[in-house]
């Protein structure tokens, strides 16, 4: 009984291990490759062929997917006509369809949804063009816009190219998003041209252009232009930004200053035979550009060796004289060596001692003998 239930126990215990064993080298991950699951995904948009009129039949293109799609569903929708705003059309769930008198003055698109074994994804397609009654124009290559989109610059905008023998064409101007979206037409912006300004930085353009004939109108509306950029600054640290040369004394302002970069005296040197004597005195400014315009002061010190004449203004070289006369005061000692004159230069508009003015001391010699 004993060697009975020995053997009986040594057979469970080898089956027990063997089942271990096998469940080791079963339940063992595999290690070699499989494919990845992968949704599919868009690589390019939807598009749709045909025209936009009432009773024309639309067809969509699945557009490029990668994941290897096994099936497509459509979905229409009707937008405003920059192809906002967009509804789902009732019942519009195949690759083609047929413009509805309710698509007239609406854009349409349509939203393809691609799917596999391992999930599915959605891409829409650009507007369409405004739908058009049967017998009204109908757009058949969109509006477009030409032109820098910089402040101050002008964009004009072409037709584009209609059906239906268009007899005139209405423009309307709109003022967009940066993405070219939430647009609210331009006050009195109704001609095929249309100027930037402040306002429009930052912002994107669009141009809707209606085309009529004696059925009936039909608009379309063009792609957005890109970002509208401000002008460049006419004006850096109080400098005109460009250009060289004579400077205009309206044009330097603060935190630019003058400077009196050059004098001289005719004599050379005072003496008690110069009854007159004359400065020239250069203004510059904006790193050493001549400045036209100035006002430049002179005065000797102490005041009464010679009188004080009116203020002179600069010349297209930044020149300007004075003419002074000897008064009783000269010399102002008996051994007189230099002849110190005070100078000052102003733009007109400033104050006298303020804005941008400059100060300068300079002497002369002084010959008594």
């Amino acid at each position: 009984m004993r060697l009975v239930t020995a053997r009986r126990l040594a057979s469970a215990c080898g089956l027990a291990l063997a089942a271990v064993a096998i469940g080791a080298v079963i339940g063992r991950p595999l290690t070699g490759s499989a494919a990845s699951a992968a949704a599919p995904s868009n690589t390019a948009t939807p598009t749709i062929s045909g025209t936009p009129q009432e009773n024309a039949k639309l067809t969509a293109s699945t557009g490029t997917w990668t994941g290897s799609p096994t099936s497509y569903a459509y979905g229409w929708s009707r937008c405003d006509p920059n192809g906002d705003a967009c509804a789902a059309i009732a019942g519009a769930t195949g690759s083609t369809y047929t413009v509805q008198s309710a698509d007239v003055g609406h854009a349409l698109r349509v939203t393809v949804t691609a799917t596999n074994a391992d999930g599915a994804a959605s891409s829409t397609s650009a507007p369409t063009a405004v739908a058009s009654n049967a017998a009204a124009p109908a757009s058949t290559q969109a509006p477009t816009i030409s032109g820098t989109t910089q402040v101050c610059s002008a964009l004009t905008a072409t037709n584009g190219s209609w059906s239906g023998s268009p007899t005139k064409y209405a423009y309307q101007w709109s003022r967009c998003d940066q993405t070219g979206s939430n647009c609210a037409g331009i006050s009195e912006a109704t001609a095929s041209t249309y100027k930037l300004v402040q306002v429009d930085a930052g912002a994107t353009l669009r141009v809707t252009v209606t085309a009529t004939n004696g059925a009936g109108s039909t608009s379309a509306a063009s792609v957005p232009t890109a970002v509208v950029q401000s002008p460049p600054p006419t004006v850096v640290n109080g400098c005109p930004a460009s250009g060289t040369g004579t400077v205009q004394i309206a044009d330097v302002g603060s935190p630019a200053r003058l400077v009196i970069d050059r004098t001289s005296l005719s004599p050379g040197i005072v003496t008690p035979n110069a009854r007159t004597i004359q400065l020239r005195a250069r203004v510059t400014a904006c790193n050493g550009r001549p400045v036209q315009g100035a006002l430049v002061y002179a005065t000797g010190v102490p005041y009464n060796q010679y009188t004080v004449p009116p203020e002179a203004t600069t010349g297209a070289d930044g020149m300007a004289t004075v003419t002074m006369s000897q008064l009783s005061g000269f010399p102002a000692a008996r051994r007189q060596e230099l002849f110190v004159m005070f100078l000052r230069a102003r733009k007109p508009s400033d104050p006298v001692t303020g804005g941008i003015s400059t100060r300068l001391l300079v002497s002369f010699h002084v010959a008594l003998r």
